[in-house]
């Protein structure tokens, strides 16, 4: 009998086992404790599922639900568990889940010609908690694509089946829950029986799906309303549906009929006119607003929104002074350090607000003063050398991501500023039961910018992404509903294009890097985009900032 050799990162040790052995068969001979209960595992620095058969020489690290990967598995899973409860209780009904918002997933039922009553919600979660109960695998087969599509189409997922017949591969993977087939784009957990904590609550004209805390799976994450940005999502959906390019299938249609350029006009378009409607808001003020507030988290495109609003503002006879926050920052000995003894350059308190506040004060009364600048290498203040007093119809447009924290302007009266919040809140799903990660979104963008602007190695954005994330889910996010009107930096095209961009990055990610596992997870999602070239999108685009080719200076 043949063998392979593993080493186990969890207890340190080498062992041999019969060429074939699961990763579960080795988990439970080698008796690996985590906090919570196994569910995957790195395999030389690659994410596998428990079902995984070693047939090579593999260094082996399990993981629970509370590492970011178990997570991912955790909540597709989830989804699957969620379609399986729907069809068997209204068969009549097809899922659709569009988004992450408010801890959880918003989704709808089409179909049932009625709202969703109470009564629905509890014979839905029912049946849930009876297929956890009965502890079902999750079994993945390998079949040809052809049967695979005709699968798919059966049970109705037309936007999965076409992706599918998109890829031109001879074989696929599908997962099965019983006599249901399904794939949600990464690896299952072994069974329903992983599936202990979830929950399903009304939701605006839907419903949400409620999901564990990453860290302390035995409680759901808290429901917290976000009546603004669940509008903006509810447009966006709108928009991609009326262009008919909700899905990456149905934009590589368009890509694949030579249609793309479509598609980019309308999405420029669209932000032109927003960007437009933002600046007549301010306009119509009567001359009360003296400060425009522009937040939004890392790599939201901020700086060239900010940019392309002072070119409407000036349109409408009101002439702009670009402010950046980052030119307040504390000097580095009083910065604020995190949990991690890190210096924490995103917590508010690494802004110096009092002088802040007193200069725009100044400014409100009329008097000149000189706008700092920080020099990042000494971590000092230093003066800039540029004057600035305000006049009539100027107007500051303050960038930076505090721009919705009320702490950040304690002396500022309320009636003077105007606030707009920016995110990457991608547009497209991948099917009707896969939404993309907006978190996906930014970091793409950032290992682009990081790459071609600071000259960082992909593995090196994706190592320091945790701690950004965590930063945004602190000091960013939890403000975000202050803002007078939110702004959807993304477009429906862009995920085509930075493939181009983003693809021979990640590739250059070692396998021996840790890091390997997230620029894999990375490059297959991009692989199901048909790629869309970047020539027709103009040099005032949002996405200028990341790609290179803008026209304006930054």
């Amino acid at each position: 009998m043949m063998h392979v050799e593993i080493f186990c990162k969890n207890t340190e040790t080498n062992h041999t086992y019969p060429l074939g052995t699961s990763l579960l068969e080795i988990c439970k001979q080698l008796e690996i404790e985590t906090e919570k209960r196994v569910c995957g595992a790195i395999v030389n620095n690659q994410v596998r599922e428990l079902s995984f058969c070693l047939v090579k020489p593999k260094q082996v690290e399990y993981f629970d639900i509370s590492h970011p990967d178990g997570n991912r598995l955790y909540i597709r899973s989830l989804f699957f568990l969620l379609y399986a409860a729907v069809k068997e209780t209204f068969p009549e009904a097809s899922l659709r889940i569009q988004n992450g918002i408010s801890n959880g997933y918003f989704f709808e039922l089409n179909g049932l010609d009625r709202s969703v009553t109470e009564s629905d919600i509890f014979t839905i979660s029912q049946e849930m908690k009876s297929l956890v109960r009965h502890d079902i695998q999750f079994v993945k087969k390998r079949m040809l694509t052809t049967e695979a599509v005709e699968l798919m189409r059966k049970q109705g997922l037309s936007d999965k089946a076409l992706l599918f017949e998109q890829q031109g591969h001879l074989y696929s993977s599908l997962y099965f829950l019983q006599n249901l087939g399904n794939y949600f784009y990464g690896h299952l957990l072994p069974s329903t029986g992983y599936i202990t904590n979830f929950g399903l609550a009304p939701y605006y004209n839907g419903l949400l799906l409620q999901i564990p805390k990453q860290k302390n799976i035995e409680k759901l994450q808290k429901l917290t309303e976000r009546k603004k940005l669940f509008g903006i999502f509810q447009e966006q959906k709108e928009w991609a549906e009326i262009l008919n390019v909700s899905t990456i299938g149905k934009l590589n249609r368009f890509t694949l009929k030579q249609r793309s350029g479509d598609v980019i006009k309308v999405s420029e378009a669209l932000h032109e006119k927003k960007i437009a409607e933002i600046a007549n808001m301010i306009h119509s003020r009567n001359g009360d607003i003296k400060i425009v507030l522009v937040s939004g988290p890392s790599a939201s495109g901020k700086t060239t929104f900010s940019k392309r609003l002072g070119v409407q503002l000036i349109v409408n006879g009101l002439i702009p002074h670009q402010i950046s926050l980052d030119d307040y920052f504390v000097d580095r000995e009083h910065t604020p350090v995190d949990e991690f003894g890190e210096y924490d350059f995103e917590a508010l308190e690494a802004i110096d607000i009092e002088f802040f506040n007193q200069q725009l004060n100044e400014l409100l009364e009329g008097k000149e003063i000189e706008l700092p600048g920080f020099d990042f290498q000494t971590g000092k203040r230093k003066l800039s050398g540029k004057k600035l007093k305000l006049r009539p119809n100027d107007i500051l447009v303050v960038e930076g991501i505090h721009g919705m924290n009320p702490g950040l302007l304690p002396h500022i009266e309320r009636k003077f500023t105007f606030s707009i919040f920016i995110s990457a809140l991608t547009q497209i799903a991948y099917d009707e039961h896969t939404h993309i990660s907006t978190a996906d979104n930014r970091l793409l963008r950032r290992i682009i910018r990081d790459s071609k602007y600071r000259g960082y190695p992909a593995w090196e954005t994706i190592k320091r992404w945790p701690s950004v994330r965590r930063g945004e889910e602190k000091n960013i996010f939890p403000h975000q509903e202050n803002a007078d009107v939110m702004f959807n930096s993304a477009t429906l095209y862009e995920l085509a294009v930075l493939k181009k961009y983003a693809e021979p990055i990640l590739k250059n990610v070692e396998e021996n890097r840790a890091e390997y596992a997230e620029a894999s997870r990375l490059l297959k999602f991009l692989s199901w985009f048909k790629q869309i070239d970047d020539r027709e999108i103009p040099p005032t685009s949002l996405l200028r900032e990341f790609l290179g080719g803008s026209s304006f200076a930054y």
